[in-house]
């Protein structure tokens, strides 16, 4: 029995120890890992979403929070003022998950560009949806005061990619989602955003 209890203690000691250096090397990393992820992952559809801007979006950026999501906000200056932002919604597509990045001005409330940034759709198929402009095109111009945004087979105005219905609908989902958020924060983008314009 003795033996046992020592093996407990033993075993919780090792596993406490373990879980706080796996939690210090997360806390000491994610600067790291964010870093990486805007300039490799989410800095290309950025940069080509606010693209023309006088300034570097990735480094003016700040963040809101969501519930519990914290969202970064991404800052297009045209002609010295802040007047579009970028940030990043979710779809469900085939194969998960679809990241999309939403570009919009903030005057017009207007879709300025939109751009896949991660995904794990089928290559060649659902994968489409982040190497074919044309498809990301179809969104610019939508008014973030839209209800819902679908592709032409369930009644809308975008056009599938062919064979993957699945993933245009989940690109739909997450624009439909970003507009939600982004009529949900406005007060807090639009306060945000002021200090951008000094």
């Amino acid at each position: 029995m003795n033996e046992m209890v020592k093996m407990v203690v033993v075993l919780t000691v090792l596993s406490a120890a373990s879980g706080g250096v796996l939690a210090g090397v997360k806390k000491g990393t994610a600067s790291q890992i964010e870093a990486q992820q805007l300039t490799f992952v989410k800095g290309p559809a950025i940069k080509s979403i606010l693209a023309g801007s006088a300034n570097d979006p990735i480094s003016d950026r700040f963040k809101i929070a969501d519930g519990e999501l914290e969202r970064n906000f991404f800052v297009g200056k045209m002609n010295g003022k802040a007047s579009n932002i970028a940030f990043e919604s979710y779809g469900k597509g085939f194969g998960g998950d679809i990241g999309f990045m939403v570009g919009v001005n903030l005057a017009s409330g207007k879709v300025i560009g939109a751009a896949v940034t991660t995904h794990s759709e089928t290559p060649g198929m659902g994968a489409r949806a982040k190497d074919d402009p044309a498809f990301a095109a179809q969104f610019k111009g939508v008014s973030i005061r839209d209800k819902e945004i679908k592709v032409s087979k369930d009644g809308g105005k975008i056009t599938a990619i062919s064979g993957a219905t699945i993933t245009s609908r989940g690109v739909c989902a997450a624009v439909t989602n970003a507009m939600a958020t982004y009529q949900k924060l406005e007060p807090q983008i639009k306060e945000h955003i002021k200090q951008f314009d000094k």
